[in-house]
């Protein structure tokens, strides 16, 4: 299935206001620099990888993309539809988004969420499976993502784990026509990061979906995406295939350190994770 561009950057400006009270050493306020200004750019379909260190921009873009903020000059079109004319309800049929760090407070049990998702989503409670068309779309994604154990429980009472699986499967169940994830697996085990990623990328191709989400592993970002994007600090962005944009030279340039110490950082990283899992 030929999946073509769906999201163009037209002459953007964005910048964060500034904050009252965050003042230099005159005591002068800081103004923010802007992230983007004058961004043009087509952006492709497909399960795409967003990389880069923290700051250089990766979140602002899929929220601009998504619809969640605005531009201040310029315009973003996501599939033909400019997202300052799209309304806060109806942005969801346009784009679901996964918000890092993401909670929802709420004593519902799982499976009640999952259900209200899937029957008050685009897919109206009814679709077949991506890898068994015979199998309902519910029944394969909890299998999936591993929430058949989750569903009688009160969704407050998930770890960090747990709820990003579950909210993995909400975004798939609600059958936006793209979705955007900002670190959605940083809690997960490698094995369910793995058959989570596998998932989608399954899923992107067989629905034209596109799915962008941002993370810190670039192993598993050249494992599995089928196109990169990679921040830079000055919020230049590389786009094309993992073999075209992960060189080293380029990911050096990115974060600042030599290649061998960025993949020892990678790896101090998910050991912190698992100690903190396993606390």
């Amino acid at each position: 299935m030929l999946c073509m561009s769906f999201l163009k950057f037209e002459d953007v400006h964005f910048a964060y206001p500034p904050v009252e009270g965050d003042v230099d050493d005159d005591g002068k306020q800081i103004v923010p620099p802007a992230i983007f200004d004058h961004f043009n750019a087509a952006l492709p379909a497909g399960f795409v990888s967003l990389v880069g260190p923290n700051g250089s921009g990766k979140s602002t873009f899929m929220l601009l993309a998504a619809g969640r903020v605005l531009p201040q000059a310029g315009s973003v079109k996501i599939f033909g539809q400019d997202t300052s004319g799209v309304s806060p309800e109806d942005r969801e049929q346009f784009a679901s988004y996964i918000y890092q760090n993401m909670e929802l407070d709420t004593d519902e049990e799982t499976a009640a969420l999952l259900e209200y998702v899937y029957k008050n989503g685009n897919l109206r409670g009814s679709a077949s499976g991506i890898l068994d068309n015979k199998k309902d779309f519910l029944q394969e994604i909890q299998e999936v993502f591993e929430v058949q154990d989750l569903l009688d429980k009160k969704f407050s009472a998930l770890s960090k784990g747990q709820l990003q699986r579950a909210l993995v499967t909400f975004a798939l169940l609600y059958g936006s026509k793209s979705i955007f994830m900002d670190e959605p697996f940083f809690a997960m085990e490698d094995r369910q990061k793995e058959a989570a990623l596998k998932y989608l990328k399954e899923y992107s191709a067989a629905t034209c979906v596109p799915v962008y989400i941002s993370m810190h592993e670039l192993d598993l970002t050249k494992k599995y995406a089928d196109t990169v994007m990679l921040f830079y600090p000055n919020h230049d962005i590389d786009l094309g295939t993992v073999e075209e944009v992960l060189m080293d030279e380029a990911l050096e340039k990115s974060y600042g350190v030599p290649v061998s110490m960025l993949k020892q950082s990678e790896e101090l990283s998910r050991e912190q994770i698992a100690r903190r899992l396993n606390f």
